[in-house]
């Protein structure tokens, strides 16, 4: 059984001094491939330097949310130059966040509209970040030239109805350690619904350490093999296939 993690923050804090480490143990549990997100330029640098130093690793280049307010007035130029790494598949990740408000509504829109414009002229995917925020987040993407067909809503917490308007729409929805939650019936729900070329599963390590490690402190890539073995048992099938359409998945959302 192989996987691929699509996000994980390998070169956050927590990660960053043990991502050898971390790699090397989940190439041992059978994940054969990590995409490295970033929150902001400076992660998005690390995450296209260690992607360009390990086989088996992709990078994502954009300004997570949080981050909108402190921009430089040149981080479009920059997001689009980390974006033509080689080895960069996507915009991200980007998106909109109400929960914490570390940015103004407002200021969140708009980098998130100028990420998503500058996707749709490169070419590129978009892994967007959605948290209390979702029909915002659907309707900047609804005014934003990119095509639904090229976002992953990643870490999904949506609840049925929201998912389902997100597939109808086109999106590709991804889902960490979340969806094994003891209180996450509805999210558990909402990943039942999701067509089986649109679901991907990831870790979003180092944070969101799913069931039954849940008391890991920092999670790593090797734990997307429960969010499988979860999505499994969710969708009365096996690991092995979730496994294996994810991975399919993976390979032609983000031409790896």
């Amino acid at each position: 059984m192989t996987l691929i993690d699509t996000h994980c923050h390998l070169c956050h804090g927590r990660l960053r001094t043990q991502a050898d480490a971390a790699l090397d143990r989940a190439h041992q549990a059978g994940v054969t491939g990590v995409i490295c997100a970033a929150a902001d330029l400076a992660e998005s640098t690390a995450a296209a330097g260690l992607a360009a130093s390990r086989e088996g690793v992709w990078c994502i280049a954009g300004v997570h949310p949080h981050e909108a307010k402190d921009v430089p007035a040149d981080y479009l130029a920059r997001v689009e130059s980390l974006a033509a790494h080689p080895r960069n598949v996507a915009v991200g990740e980007i998106g909109l966040d109400y929960h914490y408000n570390y940015s103004p509504p407002d200021a969140q829109r708009r980098v998130f509209a100028e990420q998503l414009a500058l996707a749709a002229r490169l070419g590129k995917r978009v892994v967007v970040h959605t948290r209390e925020a979702f029909a915002d987040t659907l309707a900047v993407l609804g005014d934003s030239p990119l095509a639904a067909a090229d976002v992953v809503l990643h870490s999904c917490t949506a609840p049925p109805d929201d998912v389902a308007r997100a597939v109808e729409l086109g999106a590709t929805i991804s889902f960490s350690g979340i969806v094994t939650f003891a209180r996450a019936d509805e999210l558990r729900a909402a990943a039942a619904l999701v067509p089986d070329d649109r679901i991907l599963v990831e870790t979003d390590a180092p944070f969101l350490s799913p069931e039954p490690v849940r008391k890991m402190k920092t999670n790593e890539p090797a734990n997307v093999a429960h969010v499988a073995a979860c999505l499994a048992r969710v969708r009365g099938t096996t690991a092995g296939h979730i496994a294996e359409l994810t991975t399919a998945n993976a390979r032609r959302f983000f031409a790896l």
